[in-house]
């Protein structure tokens, strides 16, 4: 799940101005070459708002799942194959379960499962999501083996989360940047839309010894022995503070374009930017999906759920509601 790298035989793009007008729903890779950074900027608008307008999410839920959708996007954006990325949450929070569905190269559906009676005022991330793991998975089909990891969480938010996956499972000097807000839209049935942004950055040199990180803690050293350390490089140093410097509002500012973002940030040393990636929010329910689903359970299962002489199955992702007569699913 590294960054996306360019093709070291393209030929250079022309250097152009930044755009100065916003894509929103897209994923803007970029690479700081004299710094050896790579990265991906994400920014949602419309695509966002349709996931979570669905469900009506409580303020604290709908913000909290949409930053799980910016950092799916970031990572599953990652993929060179037709596969799916699928970032899972499992806690003991208020919110117990947050699933984003990524299907390369576009395609996202996300849900969140909470508890309402717990959800009370000023409780950030971390406490909404309380102890529990995130898992990340990479789904290559259904003739290849899949990729899951694992990063414990234990009252940190998915920032922290997704720094501890990299620092622990792909060793690779990673920071990421996570911001959901609502922008209010005046005139007649004005209303608040949802937006969101983000901004995953990686150092990636060309000689891996200047990636070196410090031994995990405790490590293999004996009991009393000094904690491992090894400097970080001066490029890797430069690039954390300049990320370190983006601001929320930045990352969601709707008449801030993503290439004049990073202009803002990498100009000194020299930003390149290469095409973006369009997302949009689609949902892989089917009414013949459905079927099939049914037909799996057992046919005793399946009487149980005729209700008023018919089945009902609605999606936990789109809320499409689905409805089967009782020969229709299998009752017998």
């Amino acid at each position: 799940m590294t960054s996306q790298t360019p093709d070291p035989n393209t030929p250079e793009t022309p250097v152009r101005a930044p755009s100065a007008v916003p894509i929103d729903d897209s994923v803007l890779p970029f690479e700081v070459g004299p710094l050896d950074l790579r990265g991906r900027l994400t920014r949602l608008g419309p695509a966002l708002d349709e996931l979570l307008e669905k469900h009506a999410y409580p303020t604290p839920v709908a913000k909290l799942l949409g930053e799980a959708i910016v950092l799916a996007t970031l990572l599953g954006s990652a993929l060179k194959f037709d596969g799916r990325f699928i970032l899972q949450t499992q806690t003991d929070g208020p919110v117990s379960l947050l699933i984003v569905d990524f299907q390369a190269p576009d395609r996202l559906r996300a849900y969140a499962r909470f508890d309402e009676s717990r959800l009370e005022p000023g409780l950030d991330s971390g406490a909404l999501l309380g102890k529990g793991h995130l898992a990340m998975t990479i789904d290559q089909g259904p003739d290849m083996s899949r990729y899951q990891g694992l990063v414990a969480l234990d009252g940190g938010g998915l920032e922290e989360a997704a720094h501890e996956y990299f620092l622990r499972s792909e060793q690779i000097p990673t920071r990421v940047r996570l911001a959901v807000g609502e922008e209010w839209r005046g005139g007649e049935g004005g209303r608040h839309h949802w937006r969101a942004g983000g901004m995953l950055l990686q150092f990636l040199p060309k000689a891996p010894e200047r990636a070196r990180q410090a031994d995990l803690d405790p490590g293999d050293a004996p009991e009393g022995a000094a904690v491992h350390a090894v400097p970080e490089d001066d490029a890797w140093v430069e690039g954390q503070s300049l990320i370190g410097t983006v601001e929320d509002i930045e990352l969601i500012d709707p008449a801030l374009s993503g290439e004049r973002l990073l202009y803002r940030l990498f100009h000194e040393r020299g930003v390149r930017v290469f095409s973006s990636l369009p997302l949009r929010a689609q949902c892989s329910c089917s009414r013949d999906a459905v079927s099939g689903m049914l037909s799996r359970f057992s046919p005793q299962d399946r009487a149980d759920m005729v209700k008023d002489d018919k089945v009902v199955v609605t999606c936990e992702f789109c809320s499409s509601v689905y409805e089967f007569t009782p020969q229709e699913a299998g009752v017998e």
